[in-house]
């Protein structure tokens, strides 16, 4: 949350001209407190159709990337001293953007009016007639304790709860805060943005009266992987936090709510809680996975190692598909070659009746599953999820003179057409995709966050994965970058690329799909739990 994403800009004061209006309208959206899951449905629709998009500090980098392709993102983090843009400047932007005519999303952590200067945003609109709608986020008063086992209410504990910032200062004289109406609250106190008070809130709710021994907890980074908490007392917690290293963003909690967090506590049970895991597939592949990685409790870190791309040449897959009666069998070998195919199928035959003819087959059930989507009966599913599988599959039928059609990326292993040949069979290979490499600020931005240890685990999920990584950040820096790191392969031909490469293999799928990897991923951090 850096502002690290290709479109991004930044905010340039001098250069916000005002211009006539042309119906644009502003929404001020809540992006929740951290995990991606929890921004609204209406959030997300708003930040999917906007062309502008403003966010700040506090607006998770998985929600950032849901803005559309051509959207210009722009960062205004604010982030304790350190402004990117100050607010007078951030209103002015806002203005001046709508002012164009464009559809701007101004993408707030937490929500919008809680303590998130949205009203202030939204009066600035007013007075300069933009329309501007509110789209309420999920605050982190609520959602931090609720993901470290703390209710803000409980029929036996509290009855009701207070927010309250945290940035003001209690010990000055004309202090907004009422310290005594809080000390003698029976209810919850919730401090938002308060780590750097923790004395001054500490000292003021005592020598209001609140029994030094109240419970207390922080949480910090709460809903996202990074989450810690700490439970304490009001009298303790400053000590406590201080020892602990604790930084914003944390959540303050008092209250004696505080006394369900071992009870309750379940976000960080997870199998994965804690956990940064490298995602190395394509962009279009990888959204099934990261939701699956923060289902565990993981942080998903995009990394698509591959683009996937059109072939050079069309010609021999337009040729295959105008003849595709002639072919006994079609055998697609991953999803994306599922994809591309009929994808160019439709633009040159324009109906799928025509596939009516060949058999189907497919290596592994999820490339079956993508078949059956568009209606296509699907005869053979490989069990072991290889080429060798397939050949496995067919080499009880006698395929003597029989022809088939391999539509698969550019470059690939041939031990199919290869076995086919063997079998008797009469095998056509047609690139349907070629996968490329993504930029070079991608490059840096994971080579960075590897170099400083912020990757727990990398993900492998086909040999080019393997080796376009290797390719991208260089063999000598990818044996060194991955120490301490565990690597996590889907199956045993995409462990072989990753041995040839002199990299440390950590876990192999039995199951050779992204639910296999997954799987064999969390048996290997509750053995590691055990034996801990």
């Amino acid at each position: 949350m850096n502002g690290c994403y290709e479109r991004v800009t930044q905010v340039d004061s001098g250069n916000l001209e005002q211009k006539p209006a042309k119906n644009g309208m502003v929404y001020l959206v809540g992006a929740g407190p951290g995990d991606p899951g929890l921004i609204t449905v209406k959030g997300l629709q708003k930040l999917r159709e906007a062309d502008v998009v403003v966010y700040d500090y506090l607006a998770d980098a998985g929600i950032v990337r849901e803005a559309r392709e051509d959207a210009e993102l722009i960062y205004v983090g604010k982030k304790g001293k350190n402004h990117s843009a100050e607010q007078p400047d951030i209103n002015a932007l806002l203005v001046t953007k709508a002012n164009e005519g464009k559809t701007v999303v101004r993408l707030k952590g937490g929500d919008p009016y809680l303590f998130g200067r949205g009203g202030e945003e939204a009066q600035e609109l007013q007075v300069a007639g933009i329309a501007f709608e509110v789209v309420p986020g999920v605050t982190s008063g609520i959602a931090a304790p609720a993901y470290a086992g703390i209710p803000v209410t409980h029929r036996d504990h509290a009855s009701m709860v207070t927010f309250i910032t945290g940035h003001q200062d209690p010990s000055k004289e004309e202090s907004a805060i009422d310290w005594d109406v809080l000390a003698r609250s029976r209810g919850t106190l919730v401090f938002l943005m308060g780590v750097k008070n923790l004395g001054n809130i500490s000292e003021s709710l005592i020598s209001h009266g609140k029994p030094p021994g109240t419970p207390a907890a922080l949480v910090r980074w709460g809903t996202t992987s990074r989450q810690e908490s700490l439970v304490s007392t009001v009298a303790s917690i400053p000590d406590d936090a201080h020892a602990r290293g604790f930084k914003p963003p944390s959540v303050l909690v008092v209250g004696h709510v505080v006394s369900l967090h071992r009870e309750l506590g379940w976000f960080e049970r997870k199998p994965l809680f804690g956990k940064r895991v490298l995602v190395t597939r394509a962009r279009e592949q990888s959204r099934k996975m990261a939701d699956r990685i923060l289902e565990l409790g993981g942080e998903p870190v995009l990394f698509p190692t591959i683009r996937i791309l059109p072939p050079v040449d069309l010609a021999p897959l337009d040729a295959s598909i105008a003849r595709i009666g002639s072919y006994d069998w079609v055998v697609f070998t991953s999803v994306n070659g599922v994809d591309r195919f009929f994808e160019r199928f439709l633009q040159v035959r324009d109906d799928i009746r025509e596939m009516a003819g060949p058999r189907i087959g497919a290596i592994g059930p999820v490339t079956a599953d993508r078949i059956r989507a568009r209606g296509i009966k699907v005869e053979r599913v490989a069990k072991e999820f290889t080429a060798e599988g397939v050949l496995e599959l067919l080499s009880g039928d006698d395929v003597r003179g029989k022809r088939f059609l391999i539509p698969r990326a550019e470059k690939a292993r041939e031990i199919l057409p290869q076995g086919i040949a063997e079998l008797g069979g009469e095998a056509d290979v047609v690139p349907v995709y070629r996968t490329g490499l993504p930029d070079d600020a991608e490059v840096a931005r994971i080579r960075g966050m590897l170099e400083r240890g912020e990757i727990d685990v990398i993900t492998f999920t086909s040999s080019s994965t393997v080796s376009h990584f290797v390719e991208m950040v260089g063999l000598d820096a990818a044996r060194r970058l991955q120490e301490g790191v565990l690597v996590a392969s889907i199956g045993p031909v995409t462990s072989e690329t990753i041995r040839h490469n002199g990299l440390p293999l950590g876990v192999e799928a039995e199951s050779y799909t992204v639910d296999g990897l997954l799987e064999a991923l969390v048996a290997h951090m509750q053995r590691q739990k055990v034996s801990a």
